[in-house]
């Protein structure tokens, strides 16, 4: 059972697995944007292919916490994926995600044009981290 995260953008989708055991989350590829059929075509071999029992979508929200544009397409999109795929999909919180994952490329000496390669499915895997630690902390009167 893995969980796929994914970082969409205008012209890339970001693409992130996690682990079996849902615990860690591994950038997987960058998918370049040709049409919505083509992109929802390759996400559903990727679920097939991996096993993906649920999306985790990265939702663009402002610092304030409001919801601007570019949440409403991410929006609509997680309402078509998850028509198209018949997987559960859930939007998690993706403010800094792309700044975060900038930061661990820059302090691995990655160089700028290997970086623009990377950097979505980087920041889709920092999107799907947050959300498998936020799944594993235990919730508040828990006894764990």
């Amino acid at each position: 059972m893995r969980i796929g995260g994914l970082d969409v953008g205008d012209k890339t989708i970001g693409v992130a697995l996690s682990d079996e055991l849902g615990w860690t989350a591994q950038g997987l590829e960058v998918i370049r944007r040709r049409s919505l059929e083509e992109d929802l075509a390759r996400l559903a071999e990727i679920a097939r292919q991996y096993g993906v029992t649920r999306w985790v979508v990265g939702m663009p929200r402002n610092m304030n916490g409001t919801y601007g544009p570019r949440a409403e397409l991410t929006r609509a999109f997680i309402e078509q994926l998850a028509a198209h795929s018949g997987l559960p999909v859930e939007a998690y919180d993706e403010r800094l995600s792309t700044m975060a994952a900038q930061r661990v490329l820059l302090e691995a000496d990655v160089s700028r044009a290997r970086r623009r390669k990377v950097i979505d499915k980087m920041a889709a895997a920092v999107i799907l981290q947050g959300y498998l630690d936020a799944r594993s902390r235990p919730s508040p009167g828990s006894l764990v």
